[in-house]
């Protein structure tokens, strides 16, 4: 016997508008949902969740996006209000945990924010149905699950079906072959693309420099696709596209699910009229929308195309 589907109220905070309409989109179980976003002179945030009387009893989920230290308060204010607003059930949905690459403490005095922030997500009051489900993508490293207390459900879910969608509609899909840039991106994602062959960098050091070599597989006339969670600078993935290139591959694309890109670090990927420009080393840059702010840079920009978590957020708020 099928579960009855159940009637979500979305809302979402300012930055996340666009994603959190594809995502009403998928379904007409989904209800888009307003907040008014002000501010008092001082700059601190002055909140007004609109028609707050009719989230009683209600499924009630948050599309946010931690883009900054900045618009944390903000949306946790209103994280922690909504679940008090007697809901049914709450959802929270951050498809970027910013934190999750600042998970270990390897000399006294580090701070692994990672867990700060899961503490702070932790004091979510529970809504009438429990303890919050909150829905993150690729996190860096699968166990912060256990950063966060018992307060918090976390659903841990990928974009890499998105790719593997992607990857099937190229032309050459017979000859695509899945490179990651070291072992820890080859733990986290091998075992969804096992249906590929594989290539395996890593990173030796030479002297004072740390090169990248490939440790395992064959990339030559193949097209190659990089593979990992997240990325900043994008030198890493220059250096593992420059290695596969020398070693034979006919072409070169890469796939993170969050675009992070710092102070613009996107444009170093953007294709230049000449064809011979270092930008034009990738012939795809595929990422996701969990990042809002990257999606609305790069827009319309070769070689980047992005792949919408929308549908599969949808299919998560019935979780």
């Amino acid at each position: 016997m099928e579960r009855a589907k159940k009637r979500v109220l979305l809302f979402y905070c300012v930055e996340a508008e666009d994603l959190a309409r594809k995502v009403a989109a998928q379904s007409d179980l989904i209800q888009l949902q307003s907040i008014n976003w002000r501010s008092f002179n001082d700059g601190f945030p002055n909140l007004f969740i609109k028609n707050a009387h009719d989230i009683r009893g209600q499924h009630v989920a948050f599309l946010a996006s931690f883009s900054s230290t900045a618009v944390i308060f903000e949306q946790l204010s209103v994280i922690y209000a909504l679940p008090m607003l007697f809901a049914a059930s709450f959802t929270l949905v951050l498809p970027f945990f910013p934190t999750g690459t600042f998970e270990r403490i390897e000399e006294e005095g580090d701070i692994a924010t990672a867990f700060t922030l899961a503490r702070m997500l932790s004091n979510t009051p529970i809504s009438r149905g429990g303890p919050t489900s909150l829905v993150i993508y690729d996190i860096h490293a699968l166990q912060e699950r256990f950063y966060f207390n018992d307060t918090i459900l976390p659903v841990f879910e990928t974009g890499i079906p998105l790719l593997k969608q992607r990857l099937q509609q190229l032309p050459e899909s017979d000859v695509v072959v899945v490179a990651f840039p070291d072992d820890g991106a080859w733990k986290r994602f091998h075992k969804s693309l096992d249906k590929f062959p594989m290539v395996i960098c890593n990173k030796v050091r030479e002297g004072d420099k740390r090169i990248v070599r490939i440790k395992e597989g064959d990339p030559k006339g193949c097209h190659v696709v990089i593979v990992d969670d997240l990325v900043q600078s994008g030198g890493t993935l220059i250096e593992c596209q420059k290695v596969l290139s020398a070693h034979g591959a006919a072409k070169v694309s890469t796939y993170v699910t969050h675009g992070v890109f710092p102070k613009g670090s996107w444009e170093r990927f953007v294709h230049k009229n000449d064809e011979d420009s270092a930008g034009n080393v990738f012939s795809h840059f595929w990422i996701t929308d969990s990042c809002p702010l990257t999606v609305k840079a790069i827009t319309g920009k070769a070689p980047f195309e992005v792949l919408s978590l929308a549908g599969s957020i949808a299919d998560a708020l019935q979780i």
